[in-house]
């Protein structure tokens, strides 16, 4: 993930990373994902609660973010 990525790319990069280590996308409201930049920073995400309010407005997401959650599970 680069450093300077937006708070998108970062739930979308944590939702990857649970993804492949769970093997699903059913993310616990109160799950907090860490991830790491390009640059070694860690990021705590709170995967649970973006991943609602992704749900909650995927009518009107870009066609583009709301197909990166669909390839996800989502």
């Amino acid at each position: 993930m680069p450093a300077g990525a937006s708070a998108w790319d970062r739930g979308l990069a944590a939702l990857r990373q649970y993804q492949q280590r769970e093997g699903h996308a059913r993310v616990p409201r109160k799950w907090i994902e860490t991830v790491r930049d390009d640059t070694g920073h860690q990021h705590p995400i709170r995967l649970g609660i973006w991943l609602s309010n992704q749900k909650q407005r995927r009518d009107r997401l870009p066609h583009e973010r709301a197909a990166a959650l669909e390839e996800l599970g989502v």
